[in-house]
């Protein structure tokens, strides 16, 4: 699992952009809330997700409001639907 994300929290879904070097998950914290996080994927960091933002903070009551805050702060992925 990818930094920034908490070990007990758990991954939804994980969108990749068409090249596979940028993906956004989305997860349920322990506490009921939902959020999501955007990471890149480098030859330098041998394949491993990096996190490029601080999305990870913030915090939404449903997976659905995750999703659409996500698709209106990440640009490659409100672009890709």
């Amino acid at each position: 699992m990818s930094r920034r994300i908490d070990r007990s929290w758990v991954v939804l879904a994980s969108l990749e952009d068409a090249e596979a070097m940028r993906c956004v998950d989305v997860f349920r914290r322990t506490d009921g809330s939902f959020g999501f996080e955007e990471f890149r994927r480098d030859v330098e960091d041998r394949g491993t997700w990096t996190p490029v933002q601080y999305f990870s903070t913030q915090s939404f009551a449903t997976q659905d409001a995750a999703l659409a805050a996500a698709h209106r702060a990440v640009r490659w992925l409100a672009e890709r639907h």
